[in-house]
């Protein structure tokens, strides 16, 4: 499904990098390299940081992912007669929400409410189930507010307050630095911005880069770290059509799901939240997507773009083809272990759809025809211009750095990304090797992800109490073994070092029985003693982490300059798009919060149209075609309250908006700002979205809120639910 919330399974949040780039930043990601999921986050990430602005001259039909501070008001007085006031922008942005492991959400209730999807919200399902209680699978209803269940580790942030720090941060960075000094300088300014902005309101405060370098915004978060769960219906229901429906339509999938945030002790009291709309969505009715798509590829040049298709995907889809048969076969031996790898595995079947359908957009001449043109049409317009000439030679820049960085691929992949120690174990360690080094130093020398403004959301995951099963572990950890010695050789010192004499499944095995760290007071025993406690450890699975640290520092150093070589020369490029163009452009997703909009209604395929919306009927005549056989099975309420319902009432819904991964759980809405459905999921036309807007096919594919309260009210009994988000 579009953009599975978060890093789904740690692996996947780093090794999805390993196409050949950054997906969020660290900064961004605050330690997701163990938070479960950003698969479905980056079903529409390319893994890339060739980003810059939007792809065209001007923006073509309704294209963007804007910025609160910078909405398109004239395109939308001029097409639509409408204008956002700077009020009605204040109280969506307010309103949203960030699911800091991936994915996005809104309040609905002034106590607390917060509606998002299924899938944004499985991590926390998975991590509260056990063998005897399948929420994930079976659903979850808590008819009071003493029966809402507290989730693990997960953070929701609500954007307070945008800053342009863009004049701080380049002025320091010195004509004169060396691409690895000016990395260090940036990286101390912004640190430095931070902890300013933390200590003097108590938000979250991070910079957020965009234009690629053409500009710095201080983001402030208001952080809320008591999330509850209230309700979420039964897998089946939420994945309606499982893996052959995903990324198709017409679909018909209840992916909803509501939590709760609490301040000491209570439900919050939320000044900002959406009102539900009567009729919901309706057929060519302009709408808003409020959300925080995570990364786009619309800019990035060719020499990225041919390097993602010849290499960085096909060798990322090698490791998930693997990954897949890996978990399957596991699964197929009992339902216990289907339970355990479950959310892992829908994410890597997710992923490796998603990375065809990206691939097969590289691989589409008229495509890359586009993306030829309008990069020559830029360098054309450059050369004409003196003062704009010099911006030519970011090019071989980028370039350059992107030879640099592919060079040293594996290395990246299997160390710094660490495709080669896929365990949450393992991930454990390195955070507790890191941090009690990078603690002792100055905040701006620190790894992104162990500054001052980023300690407290990492610590949070570093001592979550989720369950962990070493069979779960062992089999994990064991396969990325393997494939490292596949990869390196079995010769390879550094292999030989980490297998120190076994086979790797014996070696997995002995790790993971032998580590103390899945007790979370032994891990906060070991991050409170700092660097004297961890030179002191013998615990194996810690010794591994020291073991590769040297190595894996040595290439994230490679990265981080070559990163900066970029950033800079994206920058150059920047600069000159604005002197050509003006400032009437959106920049590529961060994994922020942005405004997009477009218009309900269907599109033609292979010559049948293909109508806005389906109905609940429609789900029982899917269900039937295929027997009720899963994936399109029905749960058993719902054909025992099947005469309850009303078989008219709108089910899912398309619309144009320009949506990617990140957006899974963002309220749809109309002008008044009201509710009308739930982004879940894009067609498979929408795959080109990464690289190019085109409104032609491609859609985003929403929940239609009126489903959303006949189920509730009709096959699970949660009237009061219903009336705490209706209002009626």
């Amino acid at each position: 499904m579009l953009l599975k919330r978060r890093a789904q399974v740690d692996a996947i949040s780093r090794i999805l990098l390993l196409a050949g780039g950054e997906t969020l930043s660290y900064h961004q990601r605050q330690g997701a390299r163990f938070q479960q999921g950003v698969l479905r986050i980056m079903k529409a990430f390319i893994l890339g940081i060739g980003i810059l602005v939007a792809c065209t001259a001007s923006v073509s039909a309704d294209e963007g992912m804007w910025l609160f501070n910078h909405p398109p008001r004239e395109y939308l007085k001029k097409k639509y007669g409408f204008v956002p006031t700077d009020r009605w922008l204040e109280h969506v942005q307010k309103s949203s929400v960030r699911f800091n492991n991936g994915g996005s959400g809104s309040f609905v209730s002034a106590d607390g409410l917060v509606m998002t999807n299924h899938h944004v919200g499985a991590d926390c399902l998975h991590k509260l189930s056990d063998a005897r209680h399948n929420y994930y699978r079976d659903g979850f209803y808590a008819a009071t507010r003493g029966q809402e269940k507290r989730c693990h580790d997960l953070e929701l942030n609500v954007l307070m307050s945008i800053e342009d720090v863009t004049e701080r941060v380049n002025a320091a960075v010195k004509p004169n630095m060396s691409a690895e000094e000016a990395a260090r300088a940036r990286r101390a300014v912004m640190a430095k911005i931070e902890k300013e902005s933390l200590d003097k309101t108590g938000l979250r405060s991070d910079v957020i880069t965009l234009y690629q370098g053409g500009q710095y915004h201080l983001y402030r978060y208001k952080k809320y770290t008591d999330v509850r769960l209230v309700f979420a219906p039964e897998q089946a229901i939420a994945f309606f059509g499982g893996d052959p429906d995903n990324f198709e339509y017409p679909r018909y999938c209840l992916d909803v799901a509501f939590f709760r945030v609490y301040e000491n002790g209570k439900p919050a009291k939320i000044e900002h939240y959406l009102k539900w709309s009567k009729r919901g969505a309706v057929e060519d009715e302009l709408v808003f997507v409020s959300g925080n798509p995570g990364r786009t590829d619309r800019l990035a040049t060719l020499a990225r773009l041919h390097y993602l298709r010849d290499r960085g995907f096909p060798e990322l889809l090698k490791l998930l083809y693997r990954w897949e048969v890996v978990l399957t076969a596991w699964s197929n031996r009992d339902a216990e272990n289907a339970r355990r790898a479950k959310d892992f595995l829908f994410s890597v079947q997710n992923s490796r759809k998603a990375r065809r359908g990206g691939l097969a957009g590289l691989l589409d001449p008229e495509i890359m025809a586009r993306k030829t043109k309008e990069e020559r049409e830029l360098q054309k317009q450059m050369a004409k211009d003196p003062k704009l000439r010099d911006a030519l030679k970011a090019y071989d820049q980028i370039a350059q750095a992107e030879a640099t960085l592919a060079k040293h691929l594996r290395e990246r992949r299997a160390l710094e990304f660490g495709a080669a120690f896929n365990s949450k174990l393992f991930d454990f360690a390195r955070h507790l090797v890191r941090a009690a080094e990078e603690k002792q130093k100055d905040d701006g020398d620190r790894l992104r992800e162990y500054r001052s403004s980023a300690l407290p959301s990492l610590e949070q995951q570093l001592f979550s109490e989720e369950p962990l099963y070493d069979d779960f572990e062992t089999l994990k950890l064991a396969d990325s073994l393997m494939w490292f010695s596949e990869e390196f050789g079995a010769e390879h010192p550094l292999v030989k070092k980490v297998l120190a004499g076994k086979a790797p499944s014996a070696r997995a095995a002995e790790l993971v029985r032998g580590t103390k760290l899945k007790s979370v007071s032994y891990r906060k025993k070991l991050y409170k003693g700092g660097r004297a406690a961890i030179d002191a450890c013998t615990d194996p699975m810690i010794l591994l982490a020291k073991l590769v640290d040297p190595a894996s520092r040595k290439v994230r150093k490679i990265m981080d300059t070559q990163e900066e070589i970029k950033r800079q020369a994206f920058a150059k490029i920047a600069n000159a798009k604005y002197q050509i163009q003006g400032d009437s452009v959106y920049p590529d997703a961060t994994f922020t919060l942005r405004l997009a909009f477009g218009v309900v209604k269907g599109y033609e395929q292979n010559g049948e149209h293909i109508p806005f919306e389906t109905t609940i009927a429609g789900l029982y005549e899917r269900a039937k075609q295929h027997d009720f056989k899963e994936p399109f099975n029905l749960p058993p309420r719902w054909l025992e309250r099947k005469d309850k319902l009303n078989l008219k009432t709108p089910m899912n819904f398309v619309c144009t908006a320009d949506i990617i991964g990140g957006n899974s759980g963002s309220p749809v809405i109309n002008k008044d700002a009201e509710i009308v459905g739930l982004i879940f999921d894009g067609n498979i036309q929408s795959l080109v979205l990464d690289y190019i807007y085109t409104d032609k096919q491609a859609r985003a594919v929403s929940v239609h809120s009126r489903a959303i309260i006949e189920a509730l009210t009709k096959v699970y009994d949660a009237e009061s639910l219903a009336k705490e988000i209706t209002g009626r």
